[in-house]
């Protein structure tokens, strides 16, 4: 390894301290508490403990660090761009970290242990990373180099072309970028991700050229009023204008990538709370309520930015306007009806948010019962009266209607009635002083400029006043899944792998002990008292009546709910101490066939969905054992991509047996302590259930199965 390098990188012993350091020099904020430190032997566990682990310790720092895996040929590419984050270079001793900062020109700033911030080319750091990579094809290259005759002072170059042509398919790990979570507050996000200066740079500029704007029409002015358009002073005027369009470029580009980049924060942050929604909630909302949400969720980002930016440089220009009424004829009358007329568009708004908000839901009531019947076509196609079939249709349409219509009456009123308003308003105060003729000509001109810039802001202030009502009426959609992304979620304590990977062999796989769980809004606990033991080899047969509360336990085993009170431990260790990703590697689960779900995609990645992915040759051949021992064999034969093949809703469609056995496969193929079955065999003929049981009691470490008696 380069011995500058060399001399950059953080021992493993200071992981925790580097990881700590990188997030409060990338301005990251992490939280704080002492950095963690690595268990000794750590690195001998493994590759997959050691990035368990630098995830673990990022959690509990408050921030996120994802493993990357990159292609060799576009390691180079990453690295020149990526920051802040962690590299692996192998040591003699061990691997050592290089602490990336990001680009810095044509290099890298690495973060020294010392504190120092130094700089490297990103070839150098992708040699230091790849070293043990290269190693065993260098001697084979340079002979091969040699042998062609290629000159000496071109050979090393020539080398490495080569390597990169026989390496650039391999993947490279080793790397973590390291992020804010996307819970964090959006304005800490907006600060990580440079976009406060962006704002800054808009205000700037908008403010430059309004200036501007303005000093071209006093300068028109004062001419015509002075009689001085002579060819120097129209010039000078021609050259304020030309000055503006600098000015209104930047803004324009400052703009649209502020809407571009708080729009991805958002819609990432939108996506994290939808993957930590509560799962009462989305059975509860149904397939028609959920696409509700996702409409005004696409809704609130658009209209949001347009009308937040509109809004924004309407009271911009109202300020401005308002300075230039003051020093007009009749300025102290101006502003007052300014002031007032302001408070009117405000009360206009919002009674056009009132009205948004009942057509919105009737629109969204409307969806929702489009969705549902679509969902049960077949089911009311075949067994619903046809006289009923469009029943409380016309109900629904009528209401919808008359909401449109009292929307569309009060927006017209806001964005027609807003600005016109002002100007026979400001009008009729302008006439005052005119009339007396008390005030200079030039006075009189000032205040009629600014009655003129003050429309132009009532003009976009109506228009902002609509889509923020727009986003305010989406906002209550959305802002559920935007809640969700900042639920609490476990981080879990960092130990020792052969803990946090493996159960204990003294303890149980999964103990409860006086669990109780109740539903909301239901006084009597469906589970009271619930206790059960399951050995590290167990195979449990868990059997009940329908609603006696199966699913429900096993949804608190595998943490999508927590129980009221009572004990609940996996290897000796609760919720806490492993942390949610931890729990989630202990136990999995196959839920009951309307709970589960054949996402679209290949079939490999459905049933690899709780490993790592992309997934690895010998993922895909574990795979490919798991289904032929299901009986899945002649499915994979008939498919023409075999694995690879799409599937899910528009894809190779799956009977109902198949779906049932690749539900299965995907949860033996997770390699969890714990596997837990809900009604998965109730859908197989015989042949196929004595396969079933077959795999699965050869591959379960620990079995619950939950079946009807």
């Amino acid at each position: 390894m380069n011995d500058s390098l060399s001399a950059l990188a953080w021992p493993i012993a200071r992981l925790g301290e580097a990881i700590d350091f990188l997030a409060r020099r990338a301005g990251l904020a992490p939280r704080p508490v002492d950095p963690p430190a690595p268990p000794a032997g750590v690195a001998r566990e493994g590759p997959e403990a050691l990035s368990r682990w630098i995830e673990t310790a990022a959690g509990i720092l408050g921030i996120e660090a994802e493993p990357i895996e990159v292609l060799y040929a576009d390691l180079e590419e990453l690295l020149a761009t990526g920051g802040p984050a962690l590299l692996s270079i192998p040591g003699p001793e061990g691997p050592r970290f290089l602490a990336l900062l990001g680009r810095r020109g044509r290099e890298v700033a690495l973060l020294a242990p010392d504190g120092r911030i130094s700089r490297a080319a990103p070839a150098t750091i992708r040699e230091a990373s790849c070293e043990r990579l290269e190693a065993p094809l260098a001697p084979g290259t340079l002979a091969l180099v040699s042998a062609a005759g290629v000159p000496e002072v071109a050979r090393s170059r020539a080398a490495k072309s080569i390597l990169a042509e026989r390496l650039g398919g391999v993947r490279v790990a080793g790397l973590w970028l390291l992020s804010l979570s996307p819970g964090a507050p959006l304005a800490r996000q907006m600060a990580e991700s440079r976009l406060a200066g962006k704002l800054a740079v808009f205000l700037g500029a908008y403010l430059a050229q309004y200036v501007l704007f303005l000093l071209s029409w006093y300068m028109i002015g004062r001419g015509a009023l002075e009689g001085r358009l002579d060819r120097g002073w129209l010039l000078a005027w021609g050259l304020v204008l030309l000055t503006i369009v600098p000015f209104r470029a930047l803004s324009t580009w400052a703009q649209g990538v502020l809407a571009i980049g708080v729009g991805g924060l958002v819609k990432r942050r939108l996506l994290f709370g939808a993957l930590r929604y509560d799962p009462d909630a989305v059975r509860r909302e149904g397939a028609g309520g959920l696409l509700g949400r996702v409409l005004e969720s696409e809704a609130l980002e658009s209209l949001a930015l347009s009308g937040g930016f509109l809004a924004l440089v309407s009271v911009l220009e109202l300020l401005f306007a308002g300075a230039v009424l003051w020093v007009g004829a009749g300025g102290t009358l101006l502003v007052a009806l300014a002031a007032v007329w302001l408070a009117a568009s405000l009360f206009l708004g919002a009674r056009y948010h009132r009205e948004r908000a009942r057509w919105t839901d009737s629109r969204l009531g409307m969806t929702n019962d489009l969705v549902e019947r679509m969902v049960g076509h077949r089911t009311r196609a075949a067994q619903e009266a046809r006289e009923r079939w469009h029943e409380g249709e016309d109900q629904a349409l009528e209401r919808y209607l008359d909401g449109s219509r009292r929307m569309d009456a009060v927006g017209a009123r806001l964005v027609a009635l807003v600005p016109r308003g002002w100007l026979v308003l400001a009008l009729a105060g302008f006439a005052l002083p005119f009339v007396r003729g008390s005030a200079p000509p030039g006075a009189l001109a000032i205040a009629l400029g600014g009655i003129l810039l003050a429309l132009r802001a009532f003009q976009k202030l109506a228009s902002g006043l609509a889509q923020l009502a727009g986003a305010a009426v989406a906002w209550r959609a959305a802002a559920p899944l935007y809640r969700a992304a900042a639920r609490p979620w476990p981080a879990g304590v960092l130990l020792p792998e052969s803990v946090a990977s493996r159960a204990n062999p003294d303890e149980p796989a999964a103990l409860a002990r006086d669990v109780v769980f109740r539903y909301p809004a239901r006084p009597e606990p469906v589970l009271a008292g619930a206790t059960l033991a399951v050995g590290p080899r167990d195979r449990v047969l868990l059997e009940g009546p329908s609603g006696g509360g199966k699913s429900t336990f096993a949804s608190l085993l595998v943490g999508l709910r927590a129980p009221d009170s009572g004990l609940l431990l996996l290897g000796g260790l609760d919720r806490q101490t492993l942390g949610a990703d931890g729990w989630r590697r202990r136990v999995t689960a196959a839920p009951q066939f309307h709970e589960n779900h054949v996402l679209t995609g290949t079939l490999a990645f459905n049933l690899l969905l709780g490993r790592r992915w992309p997934a690895h040759p010998e993922d895909l051949q574990e795979a490919a054992a798991v289904c032929a021992e299901l009986g899945l064999a002649p499915l994979l034969a008939r498919m023409p991509a075999g694995l690879l093949q799409m599937v899910g809703e528009t894809g190779w469609q799956l009977s109902h047996g198949e779906r049932s056995r690749l539900y299965v496969a995907r949860a033996l193929l997770q390699g969890a302590d714990l596997v837990v079955l809900d009604e998965s065999f109730a859908a197989l003929d015989p042949e196929n259930l004595r396969r079933a049981l077959t795999t699965t009691l050869s591959r379960a470490k620990a079995l619950l199965v939950i079946a009807h008696p």
